[in-house]
């Protein structure tokens, strides 16, 4: 394989073979990461790492080595890579924030106001400096209030400040304002303004937001997997808007378990209202990848595991936050290292490189069909009763996740290897990377 062309690699098993039951022995992968994905992959069955420029059949990426070599790569028909060609319409603030603009006019104009309202879980976002003249218009209508700024392309919590007053942002003012002698200096970095929530949801005092993950396997049509687990992480401080500066910081303390903060929830709030405020978390889901569903390069090459941020105010209504294509999967601690271990695995099986899965799932591991072309139901629809009021959404974030026992059901070793140790999580003790 040359340095300007991605050979896939060409074994004895062609796509349509594998289609019909006769699974690829062996998969040549390549990973650019050096976490708890590399310990999945490794230990994962028929699965040999390839270095440099070997030829390869399943390639964990990082972003930025998508933009050098995605372009010039050609690949055959069952090799798979980890996100999709333009995956920035989602994760990048400025774009999510204009997808979902977009798609809120088109859903009030097709289907009325009460349908778009469906959208309203994005704070008042503008981008800046572009955007600076209708951002202040939107800034003298609420006085007082508090704002965020981010930068489009970083993360991490990197670069962002609260403020309440214009001039902290001063240089983000619009170009064209500026004094002639101005114009010839570096541009500044665009950012996005965005209201603050003020009125978050406390336990504690303590502030925190969700982690939730979600696998897209395909844009047309759509299909979307939604994970059982996920986490809460709380601030290290108790939260107050007396300093700004405070409030900046990243949750970085402790962890919930999503099961955990379900059952907290229901504890304080009843069953019916946290129901609710999971299914209001679902269509947060589905609208943000409808609104990049056609903007989105579908490739059948391509998947992405996009870790959600999600924040509940006092009112336990959910608002998105962002969406990341790189989700860190590292570990905080051996349970953290545990889950995103079994999240991983899960993801493989879903990708099934091995050619195992039948294609009429609804669940794999630890994942569950939220979406196929249309809203996938714990109950089998009949021609009888159309009306999908009588059906239950086939999701089930912060249930209990029975994925060994699931899998146990309808993963089959292929010929020459030993069933797949669904217990595996819990054998590596490698020390928690930070």
């Amino acid at each position: 394989m040359s340095k300007n062309k991605t050979t896939a690699y060409k074994g004895p098993h062609s796509y349509q073979k594998r289609r019909e039951g006769e699974g690829r022995s062996c998969v040549r992968y390549k990973c650019g990461l050096t976490n708890t994905i590399q310990d999945v992959l490794r230990q994962r069955p028929g699965w040999v790492e390839v270095k440099d420029d070997s030829e390869w059949d399943f390639n964990w990426c990082d972003v930025s080595w998508l933009r050098e070599n995605f372009d010039h790569s050609y690949m055959e028909e069952h090799v798979r890579i980890c996100h999709f060609r333009n995956h920035y319409e989602l994760t990048r603030k400025n774009l999510m924030v204009k997808n979902l603009k977009r798609y809120r006019k088109i859903l009030e104009r097709e289907a009325g106001r009460l349908e778009a309202s469906k959208c309203d879980f994005f704070p008042r976002t503008f981008e800046l400096p572009s955007e600076y003249h209708l951002f202040v218009e939107e800034f003298k209508k609420s006085a007082g209030s508090t704002w965020i700024m981010k930068p489009v392309a970083r993360s991490q919590g990197k670069g962002i400040f609260l403020f309440r007053k214009l001039k902290d942002i001063i240089d983000w003012k619009k170009d064209g304002s500026r004094a002639e002698e101005q114009k010839d200096e570096v541009q500044v970095e665009s950012y996005v303004a965005q209201r603050y929530i003020e009125n978050p949801y406390l336990i504690g005092g303590r502030k925190f937001d969700l982690r939730v993950y979600v696998l897209v396997t395909s844009y047309i049509p759509l299909k979307a997997w939604l994970y059982r687990d996920g986490f809460a992480r709380f601030s290290n401080t108790r939260f107050s808007l007396n300093s700004l500066d405070d409030q900046c910081i990243l949750p970085s303390g402790c962890k919930w378990q999503m099961q955990q903060l379900r059952r907290y929830l229901t504890a304080r709030h009843g069953a019916e209202t946290v129901e609710q405020l999971f299914r209001d978390i679902d269509t947060i889901f589905i609208r943000s990848l409808q609104s990049v569903q056609k903007v989105i390069i579908n490739d059948k090459h391509c998947f992405e595991l996009y870790g959600y941020d999600i924040l509940l105010d006092r009112e336990l209504k959910p608002w998105l936050i962002e969406v990341n294509a790189s989700p860190s999967l590292s570990a905080s601690s051996q349970e953290d290292y545990r889950m995103k271990y079994a999240l991983l695995e899960d993801t493989l099986h879903i990708v099934d490189m091995e050619g195992r899965l039948s294609g009429r799932e609804k669940q794999v591991g630890g994942f569950d069909l939220m979406w196929n072309d249309g809203p996938v139901f714990k109950e089998d629809m009949s021609l009888e009763t159309l009306d999908s009021s009588c059906y239950t959404a086939n999701t089930h974030l912060g249930c209990v996740n029975d994925r060994k026992k699931q899998l146990r059901q309808f993963l089959k070793p292929l010929p020459g290897h030993k069933r797949i140790n669904q217990s595996q999580p819990t054998v590596p003790q490698a020390p928690p990377r930070t």
